[in-house]
């Protein structure tokens, strides 16, 4: 069975902007393929908590290759989505302008539960578990049109 979700999915306004990819990309170092956040809709750096949305176009990476005729994405591209909202939080509740490179350290209890397809807007809600100058630990939870698609925890770590 899945979690409860952290938010209410009907309860987000998809056309909020609270940070945008431009602000996303000057505090994260990932660029082109792997941009995998187009914004955040919500963010409360006090809860730890944000919001993230990224549209799947017919023309992403993974589309020919995963898998041909069905193209879904892939479950670590979600993960990495996960990763890079878990980012931008801690890096705008640290104030660090995007200076400390905040990495992978882990994930577990990852649970794929859905497909996310080119034309789905991938809702990914990222809430901290722990959240300290060096490491960091978050849960996350993926949406397309209400239904959770994914889920699991994120541990970042400043490398």
């Amino acid at each position: 069975m899945a979690s409860l979700p952290i938010i209410d999915p009907a309860t987000i306004d998809t056309a909020n902007e609270a940070v945008s990819k431009e602000e996303i990309l000057a505090l994260n170092a990932q660029r082109d393929e792997f941009e995998q956040v187009d914004r955040l809709i919500s963010i409360n750096l006090e809860e730890g908590l944000a919001v993230g949305i990224k549209t799947q176009t017919p023309d992403e990476f993974w589309t020919r290759g995963h898998i041909p005729g069905r193209p879904i994405m892939p479950g670590v591209l979600m993960i990495e989505m996960a990763a890079q909202i878990s980012s931008v939080i801690y890096h705008m509740k640290f104030n660090t302008a995007g200076k400390k490179f905040f990495g992978f350290g882990g994930v577990n209890k990852v649970k794929f539960r859905g497909s996310v397809e080119p034309g789905c807007d991938l809702l990914m809600i990222v809430k901290a578990k722990a959240l300290r100058s060096r490491m960091a630990v978050f849960e996350a939870q993926g949406f397309v049109d209400g239904k959770m698609v994914f889920e699991g925890e994120v541990t970042g770590l400043v490398l």
